[in-house]
């Protein structure tokens, strides 16, 4: 997957079916770009992109905040024993973030976001100054990748 981009996904471990239908089409339009979805491996909207993902080829990497192996939809599980603290290793591992719903922790993952510049995509998630809300699902997938090709090529190496 050389010069692919990292778009991490963000929301909820326990998450409504609308969110799950969010994530999970989300992460086919990560898959069907070649992007490589990172997140914190847990359930809810991540299990969801990730089942999404895996469906259609993709790659997903889940930074669990703990030593457990996660959802089962992984490609690669990273056990960082961090609790909440892995909400900073999920955004800065990635060029561009997807908001799908949330609660607190989403939201400290957008402030993290925000914070080091990655740009954040939200579907029926948080209104904050910054973020850039989006009507569908599909659309903040492919607004994301579109960003975080940007950022790769702007990349010196």
């Amino acid at each position: 997957m050389s010069g692919s981009c990292q778009v991490a996904v963000i929301g909820a471990g326990i998450c409504s079916e609308a969110e799950s239908a969010a994530a999970y089409a989300v992460g086919k339009v990560l898959a069907e770009n070649c992007a490589i979805l990172v997140c914190g491996g847990t359930g809810g909207v991540m299990e969801a992109a990730c089942h999404g993902a895996r469906d259609y080829g993709g790659v997903t990497v889940g930074i669990v905040p703990d030593t457990g192996n996660g959802n089962q939809f992984l490609t690669i599980v990273i056990r960082s024993g961090m609790g909440h603290a892995r909400n900073v290793l999920v955004v800065q591992s990635a060029d561009a973030v997807i908001s799908i719903g949330g609660k607190e922790g989403t939201l400290s993952e957008i402030a993290h976001s925000l914070k080091t510049g990655r740009r954040v995509f939200t579907y029926r998630s948080w209104d904050i100054p910054g973020v850039i809300e989006c009507t569908t699902p599909e659309e903040a997938a492919l607004r994301a990748v579109a960003s975080a090709r940007r950022t790769r090529l702007a990349e010196p190496g």
